[in-house]
């Protein structure tokens, strides 16, 4: 049973239909009242938003664009633009995986491999439990720690497939 005023609602992810909760209407007026109805803090608004419901659901986006009185196409450009913003549901832990070239010659295609074995996703790709998303990057800025591993902004360095189960299990 959800609580009051969270409402469930069904998202066509592909192939995967994925249940989510939409956010809550107070908190969203929480986040935009913070930031004083400017218009300039719109990317700030986004990114608490984001932060707080891992993705930008259009109801939300449609939302802000009343309260902000910013044109919705322009919150959307500005959120297709950004790779902080994903506009579809993301995993409560994120997965980033670096394959530049350091953590590429250190092994990295392995550490990405078990990572996929062992959540079911390929890079992209978010589980129908909305526990993880994984996503490889093209560098971390910690060339001198790879291969790097970084869940929910915590970076994991030299790491080898085997170490992947440890630092997987402390997510929730």
């Amino acid at each position: 049973m959800l609580p009051p005023k969270v409402k469930e609602q069904a998202v066509d992810y592909g192939e995967k239909k994925i249940r989510t909760e939409a956010m809550d209407n107070d908190k969203i007026d929480q986040i935009i009242d913070k930031h004083g109805c400017e218009a300039s803090s719109l990317i700030q608004v986004l990114l608490e938003i984001q932060s707080e419901n891992h993705w930008l659901p259009k109801e939300v986006l449609e939302k802000v664009s009343k309260r902000l009185q910013v044109p919705l196409t322009r919150i959307q450009h500005i959120a297709t633009f950004y790779k902080a913003f994903s506009l579809v549901p993301k995993g409560r832990h994120e997965i980033h995986i670096c394959m530049g070239t350091a953590c590429h010659v250190r092994g990295a295609p392995r550490v990405l491999d078990t990572v996929q074995n062992m959540i079911g996703i390929k890079p992209g790709e978010t589980d129908l439990d909305l526990k993880f998303s994984l996503e490889t990057v093209n560098c971390l800025g910690c060339c001198a720690l790879g291969p790097v591993m970084e869940v929910d902004g915590k970076h994991h360095g030299r790491m080898a497939p085997a170490m992947t189960a440890d630092v997987l299990r402390n997510c929730d």
